[in-house]
């Protein structure tokens, strides 16, 4: 029989491995167990914030927040969904009556703090980057939940203290107050009223696209020409616009003004050729940030008139005489402003 001795440099090594690796497993903080366990915590708590965050929204425009309706909007089965709400009850977040859930005065403030952040987030990702419009929504939702209050409140310093976020809903403000609903589905205004666009809903995101893809935004000045079951036809800003109905539901309007006048075409002010004048009706919403502030500064306000002085060769860009002074825009900056030209301008 032979004796093998065991080399005491590898007993010695495998000795350590084994060590390192229970370390790397279980240590408190960093280890795997732990990040496995505060991963789970996390995306918990996300579904915590996303569910008050539905509920309220159910809440504030008078509808019932059911199980069905939390599992379609969070996108998880039934099961999960039921388990989820057990939490929240658990939490006393929520409540609930005859089949239907709200929520408690605890998570009523819970879902306006996180509101409140994704609200502020948007209208930061709006004017102050280049995030697309149809990503703003998607980053704030990943921004809002690792948000401290002190950070919304800084946020909302150093955006002016907005009072509503780029899709036109109200930002709750530090103490959790926020104005009442107010409106109605484009889809059920009557044909040939007039109303304003208060709020484009921004999921699902295939839809918001078709929005942004025709060109609506908030405060257009909105008027059915026809309604059918496939289609709505309407004027938005003096431009015809179709949609189907259930795109046009998540269209929020109100009804305008008794004087309120009915806004005819206008165009952009790259139209305009060598010799050619207009009025500046105003700079579109699409212009945000520091982009904006410099049309302003350069004199660019409702009721300037605007020349178009030097063209080059190639179209692009032209010198344009405004307030005095002579301004150079490219074709791109120049759609962004809402002209009526002179001839016709009242």
């Amino acid at each position: 029989m032979v004796n093998r001795m065991v080399d005491p440099g590898y007993a010695l090594g495998v000795a350590v491995l084994i060590v390192f690796f229970a370390v790397w497993l279980f240590w408190p903080k960093n280890g795997i167990i732990a990040l496995i366990l505060k991963n789970k915590q996390n995306t918990q708590r996300v579904q915590i914030e996303d569910a008050l965050k539905h509920f309220f929204d159910r809440e504030y425009k008078n509808r019932r927040g059911t199980l069905e309706s939390v599992s379609g909007a969070l996108e998880i089965d039934r099961d999960h969904a039921v388990g989820l709400l057990d939490r929240l009850l658990k939490l006393d977040l929520l409540s609930t009556s005859q089949n239907s859930f709200t929520l408690t005065s605890e998570g009523r403030s819970y879902a306006l703090r996180i509101i409140r952040m994704h609200r502020l987030w948007e209208r930061y990702l709006a004017d102050e980057t280049g995030f697309s419009e149809t990503d703003w929504h998607r980053e704030a939702e990943r921004r809002e939940h690792t948000t401290t209050t002190e950070q919304a409140d800084a946020l909302a310093r150093s955006t002016g203290y907005p009072i509503v976020d780029p899709h036109g809903d109200p930002i709750p403000t530090e103490l959790g107050e926020i104005p009442p609903y107010q409106g109605m589905p484009l889809s059920d205004l009557a044909i040939g009223e007039l109303a304003r666009i208060r709020h484009l809903e921004d999921e699902p995101a295939s839809i918001y696209a078709q929005l942004v893809a025709v060109g609506l935004h908030p405060d257009m000045q909105v008027r059915v020409l026809h309604k059918s079951q496939t289609r709505i036809q309407f004027v938005a800003d003096g431009d015809e616009v179709i949609l189907a109905p259930v795109v046009a539901a998540n269209v929020t309007v109100s009804s305008a003004g008794q004087d309120e006048e009915i806004i005819g075409p206008y165009e952009s002010l790259s139209v305009l050729q060598h010799g050619e004048a207009a009025e500046v009706i105003g700079i579109s919403p699409v212009c945000r940030g520091i982009q904006r502030r410099r049309l302003m500064d350069l004199g660019v306000l409702p009721g300037t008139i605007i020349s178009a002085e030097l063209v080059a060769g190639s179209g692009n860009p032209k010198a344009y005489s405004i307030r005095g002074a002579l301004i150079a825009l490219r074709n791109d900056q120049a759609d962004f402003i809402f002209v009526r030209r002179k001839e016709t301008a009242s």
